[in-house]
Parts: structure tokens; C-alpha cells; sequence
């Protein structure tokens, strides 16, 4: 359903991705994302579609993530360049286009936008009501419960002033406000709108969930119960806490909580907080940032390789999008130079260093694709990794055998001094 659903957006993504690439004439000039009429004209000659389909078509490809807009250009987003191979990248556009359904129709002229804004807001709750309804409810009904909700919302932002306060007026009889009058057409929009992304039906005084919208409420409940897993606090943490706060988490638990974490905020920005933390200093965050990268999957896929050519996240860029492209994690690491590779081993040992004890230090020499330690210590000397020397002096302190140990200070010194 997802697919069908968007399938004229893909066509027109598909279009505009061939069409629309930087140096071409595309996107309108305002830098906002809407097609110049010259634009649509030729995308509806191309198409055999009218302009106004075109337009339609296009903003729904925008809303749900096909195409990306970048000031007077277009380029496919990575839920575009998956659609072939990928239903789940296809049912995350559509998710996308359900969250934007507030987008997808004009509201009613003649309401204030606080008023818009407390219905956008009350709507999962009527969402999540249909859901439970598993069937048709009417639409008196869920206007019933939105007001209810409505008032909800202004009772929270209620704010009570300090100090005194002035005398109270004696009440005048009041005639009771007609609260329906204004929030019915906007139900009614929203309504319209949510049965434009496909996620309902509404006729006859009555709607339904479709089976797309039920299974999109189902989701956003079940983020909900595992963000609300998350050990106390944590989920509310930066990146780098959470990070941090993982670090001594076994490997199932630490998964748990990223995707607490990850549910809890939108996927760009989450994205765009944990390859910050992977930038830090500390080597030990820069291996989980990924690894919580790697709960994310295809979503992170645009970033992680624009980080590819950046040197300290390069090998695990490189080793994340083999993953993601279906090589064997044992073997992904068949893709990284003998350089990249060096430059991992030192950087996870850097982390070893800092936060494992020596033990998980010697041991590290057993993952190192040099051969021998002397070769090992000749290119740990060359690859100019920030971190080399305390690197090699912690891993001569912690390694039982005097003559290796020597060996590995003489490389440390031979590295600070800049000798050879």
C-alpha cells in the first residue's frame, strides 16, 4: 500500500532527480522547494500529467523524503535511491509523509495558528483512539474527545503569576462558550488531510483508520513503551552521555537503549548528534556513536558517507557502509587500506587505553593485521594518528614481556621525538 500510495511522488522524484541536478534549470528560485512554472510545465510534457499534478506530486515526494531540495537544485534522498530494493525505505517515506500530514492540505482560512497548533497537537490521541477503535468511529465522537484534549493542553500551559494578585471581579452570569464551532472545521481538516497521505478514510459522519494508518499509530506507540524503557534519565541525555552512559552496557542492552534514545528525536537530528560525538576526543564514544549508527541503518546512510573522507572517522564510515550494503561484518574489514586499518587499531586501542584495563590492551595485539609486532609498530610510527604515542607507552606498561615491552617504548619515543 505504501509503495502504491507513493508511487506518482517516486515517478516524479525519479524525474526531477535526472532533470533537476545541479547546473540545470530546476527547483524556483526562491530557494524554497517549489518548482518554477517553467519547471512543472516540462515535468508535465515529460510525464504526460498536468502541471497541477506535478505540483501535487512533488510536494508529496518533498513530505515524505524522495527528494531533497538544495537552493535551486534537486537530488534524490536515500528513501529514492532504496525504492527498488528496500520496503522498508518505502514504508519510512510514507511514515515521513504521515508525520507531515499537517502539510499535506491547506488549513481552513479564519483560525488563529495557536488554534491550528492545539489541533496538530491533540491529534495523536484522536489517532491513537481510532487505533484502539479497530473500526469506524464518528467523527461527533472524536470531535468530543479533541475538545477534551484541547482544554488538556491550555490547562498545561496555564501559568499562575506571583504575588498579589487583584481583588476577583464578581462573576456575571455566562453564557457557555461555543467550543465545537471552532475546533469542527478544523477536525475537519485534519481529518482531510490525514485522508490525503492515506491514513484514513472519512464518509458519511464516520472514520476509519486504513490499514497503513493503523500500522503507523501501532509504531509511534511502540516508540513511545521502549522509549519509556530507557533507564531513568538517560534518554533525555546528549549523545555523548548517552554514549557514556552505555559504555558498560553488555551489547543487547546497549542496543536497547539507542533505539530508546533514537525514538525519543527526529532521526536527522539524532544522526547529526552522534557523529558529533564521534568527532570528540574520546576514541571509546567515536566506536559506540557508530554503533548506534548502525541501529539507525538506512537513514544514517547520507551522512555517514559525507564523513567518509574526514581521516578519524574514515575506517568506520567505510566499515558502516559495508555493513549497510550487506558484506559480513567479519568481513567488512576487508574494505579498509592497510592504513585505515593501522589507524582503527590504534584509535580502539586509545580507547582500551582510557577506559579497559591492560589485559584488553595486550590482547588487542591479536587484532592487528600486521603479522609481527615490529611491523606493527613501523606503521603504527607512520599512519600520524594523535593518540600514537600514549598509545604505545600504555601498551609497553601493560605488556608481560620485557623485550616487547622495551620494543614498543623505543617506537613511543622514537614517535614524540620524531625520530625514525
Amino acid at each position: 500500500m505504501a509503495r502504491s500510495g507513493l508511487a506518482p511522488a517516486a515517478r516524479v522524484a525519479h524525474w526531477a532527480d535526472a532533470a533537476l541536478r545541479p547546473g540545470r534549470d530546476g527547483a524556483g528560485p526562491d530557494g524554497k522547494g517549489t518548482l518554477s512554472d517553467e519547471t512543472a510545465e516540462r515535468a508535465a510534457a515529460d510525464l504526460g500529467l498536468t502541471a497541477a499534478q506535478v505540483r501535487a506530486d512533488w510536494d508529496t515526494a518533498r513530505l515524505a523524503g524522495l527528494i531533497e531540495v538544495h537552493g535551486d537544485s534537486a537530488r534524490s534522498g536515500w528513501r529514492l535511491r532504496a525504492w527498488d530494493r528496500d520496503d522498508s525505505a518505502v514504508l519510512r517515506g510514507w511514515v515521513a509523509l504521515f508525520d507531515a500530514w499537517s502539510l499535506a492540505c491547506p488549513e481552513p482560512a479564519g483560525h488563529e495558528a495557536a488554534a491550528v497548533a492545539e489541533v496538530v497537537s491533540a491529534m495523536p490521541q484522536v489517532l491513537s483512539f481510532l487505533h484502539l477503535s479497530a473500526g469506524p468511529v464518528p467523527v461527533e465522537q472524536l470531535l468530543d474527545l479533541l475538545q477534551q484534549r484541547v482544554i488538556e493542553l491550555r490547562t498545561e500551559r496555564c501559568e499562575i503569576p506571583y504575588g498579589p494578585q487583584p481583588e476577583p471581579v464578581p462573576a456575571q452570569p455566562a453564557q457557555p462558550e461555543p467550543a465545537d464551532a471552532p475546533l469542527s472545521p478544523l477536525l475537519d481538516w485534519a481529518l482531510r488531510a490525514l485522508a490525503s497521505v492515506g491514513a484514513l478514510t472519512n464518509g458519511e459522519g464516520h472514520a476509519t483508520l486504513t490499514p497503513l494508518g493503523n500500522w503507523a499509530v501501532w509504531v509511534k506507540l511502540e516508540q513511545i513503551c521502549v522509549a519509556a524503557q530507557s533507564p531513568a534519565g538517560n534518554i533525555e541525555q546528549a549523545a555523548e552521555d548517552m554514549l557514556r552512559g552505555c559504555a558498560q552496557l553488555r551489547p543487547n542492552a546497549a542496543r536497547a537503549e539507542y533505539r530508546a534514545w533514537l525514538a525519543a528525536r527526529p532521526v536527522g537530528s539524532a544522526v547529526t548528534e552522534l557523529l558529533g560525538a564521534a568527532r570528540g576526543e574520546d576514541a571509546l564514544l567515536r566506536g559506540l556513536a557508530f554503533e548506534a549508527l548502525r541501529v539507525v541503518g538506512a537513514p544514517a546512510e547520507p551522512d555517514v558517507r559525507s564523513v567518509a573522507e574526514e581521516p578519524a572517522l574514515r575506517p568506520y564510515a567505510l566499515l558502516w557502509l559495508a555493513e549497510h550494503d550487506g558484506i559480513d561484518p567479519e568481513d567488512a574489514h576487508e574494505v579498509l587500506t592497510r592504513q585505515e586499518a593501522t589507524w582503527l587499531w590504534v584509535d580502539t586501542a586509545a580507547a582500551v587505553a582510557d577506559h579497559g584495563e591492560a589485559p584488553m590492551l595486550v590482547r588487542h595485539l591479536e587484532s592487528a593485521v600486521q603479522p609481527t609486532v615490529p611491523m606493527l609498530l613501523d606503521e603504527v610510527r607512520a599512519v600520524g594518528h594523535p593518540r600514537t604515542v600514549q598509545v604505545l607507552v600504555a601498551l609497553a606498561a601493560a605488556h608481560p614481556d620485557p623485550a616487547l615491552a622495551k620494543a614498543v617504548r623505543r617506537a613511543a619515543f622514537q614517535v614524540h621525538t620524531g625520530g625514525s
